[in-house]
């Protein structure tokens, strides 16, 4: 019995530090935009920078081609296999699902089998280049924390440009080049991310490392965003405190790893060789069975959530701010210029919440905390926001929220939302006898104190649990 006791506070000791070893992490994501805690004048809330977690961005993107007929299919073709040009025996044909290839078939679930991938027109008008333009956006800003990954069913391409935009496709910027022969396609000398530093990890370059000819396992083209992360958080991401520093103080850094839309610009197809074989050009074409962006919406540390909305992601704004990416101070809260939340100090970071305007308070706001959007006669203004609810504006030191529109305060307290001590306006101040300094443990300590208090009485019993 004595063994069972033991083994059951053994269990609630391993929970209890399960909870708590996740605290220091949560900075990481930035994920929670407030919390209460108590102070010398109650329990108040505390409010932090915040970011909405990284996901698989893919779910959301819109694709279009150019040329919009580059598709193969229209009208039905016939392709050889790299490998053997004599192979010829596969069908596109758009009219029938079962060989159709469309555009869509990049972005389904990968592991079927037969696998299903897009592909192009072959390249039947050599020598004309056989361009494609495969242009992927969001209608949103979002912020890459992942490798962009692109798989070819094909060979991977001789040569091929990654561009993104940062102003929903209006004007482009290269990201990355590949080519089999850098050189010669782009007149860049070869390098690889390895090649880079903290002081260029910023240098747009051209890598030949993906751009061999078809082969079993090498049909996989990187845009290595980790690696880059790795230059500031060390090689196993460790020291995400770093990096996060760099990208608050470092809006080229910041901006790197922020897109609106990204552009894949195929230039020429795999040939595995010098010379294109121009008796068997329906060898040649481009085939991406997969692509992966992973990212998460960006929200200026204003948001714990994104959500999806006519077809168009949103931000969950918080810190009285608005707009697709909380990127402005709602109406009657622009007390001080808008400004995105920092990361910094780690862990907790800054909110920089928007405050309500000087005209709708009455008083000079505070900057350190949110003040209700009320008339220096405390009666609260039609149209704007509650004196007190339940959400945002508790009453508090145990006052009542009365109909939204003032607090009823304990005999001790007064203020708008009970935040004073009543003896304070009094001669003499507040006494020894008056609830200040009362803090009310935190949550981590509470948790603490009922598992001291669980485990005293089993202190004697320890040696007894031994021996069973």
């Amino acid at each position: 019995m004595y063994l069972s006791r033991f083994l059951s506070l053994h269990t609630l000791w391993v929970t209890v530090s399960s909870v708590m070893q996740h605290y220091p992490s949560v900075w990481g994501h930035y994920d929670v935009c407030k919390t209460q805690i108590y102070t010398e004048e109650g329990k108040v809330w505390d409010y932090m920078a915040c970011q909405p977690e990284a996901r698989d961005m893919i779910k959301y993107v819109k694709v279009t081609l150019d040329p919009p007929d580059i598709t193969c299919g229209d009208p039905p073709e016939t392709f050889c296999a790299m490998g053997n040009p004599y192979m010829c025996n596969n069908e596109c044909d758009a009219s029938t699902q079962e060989l159709a290839h469309p555009p869509e078939l990049m972005f389904d679930l990968e592991g079927r089998h037969p696998s299903t991938f897009w592909q192009s027109t072959t390249w039947k008008d050599y020598p004309k280049p056989l361009h494609v333009n495969i242009t992927l956006s969001w209608n949103k800003t979002i912020e890459l924390t992942d490798n962009i990954v692109i798989t070819f069913e094909s060979g991977r391409p001789d040569q091929m440009i990654l561009e993104k935009s940062l102003d929903y496709g209006r004007t482009w910027q290269p990201y990355q080049y590949y080519a089999t022969d850098c050189l010669d396609a782009f007149h860049m000398d070869p390098k690889s991310v390895r090649d880079l530093s903290q002081h260029t990890v910023l240098e747009i370059i051209c890598t030949e490392e993906y751009s061999t000819g078809y082969m079993t396992n090498s049909k996989i083209i990187h845009f290595e965003i980790k690696d880059r992360f790795a230059f500031f958080a060390g090689p196993r991401l460790h020291n995400m405190a770093s990096l996060y520093g760099q990208l608050d103080t470092t809006k080229k850094l910041r901006d790197f790893f922020t897109v609106t839309d990204l552009r894949i610009r195929l230039l020429r197809p795999a040939t595995g060789e010098i010379y294109v074989d121009e008796q068997h050009l329906a060898r040649y074409f481009y085939a991406i069975s997969d692509i992966r962006v992973y990212g998460r919406c960006k929200c200026n540390l204003h948001a714990t959530g994104c959500k999806e909305e006519n077809k168009r992601l949103l931000c969950e704004c918080e810190h009285n701010t608005t707009g697709p990416d909380c990127g402005k101070c709602k109406k009657n809260y622009q007390g001080r210029p808008w400004s995105p939340g920092s990361y910094l100090p780690i862990p907790k970071g800054t909110a920089n919440i928007c405050i309500p305007s000087i005209s709708s308070i009455g008083n000079p706001p505070k900057f350190d905390r949110i003040w209700p959007n009320i008339s220096s006669l405390e009666v609260s203004k039609p149209n704007q926001a509650n004196v007190c609810d339940n959400e945002l504006l508790h009453c508090q030191n145990g006052g009542t929220c009365i109909n939204n529109v003032r607090c009823q305060c304990p005999p001790a307290y007064t203020g708008i939302l009970c935040e004073k001590l009543r003896c304070e306006r009094e001669p003499g101040g507040c006494g020894r006898s008056s609830a200040r300094g009362r803090a009310a443990p935190g949550p981590g300590l509470l948790l603490l104190l009922l598992l001291l208090l669980l485990l005293l009485p089993l202190l004697p019993l320890l040696p007894a649990a031994r021996a069973c």
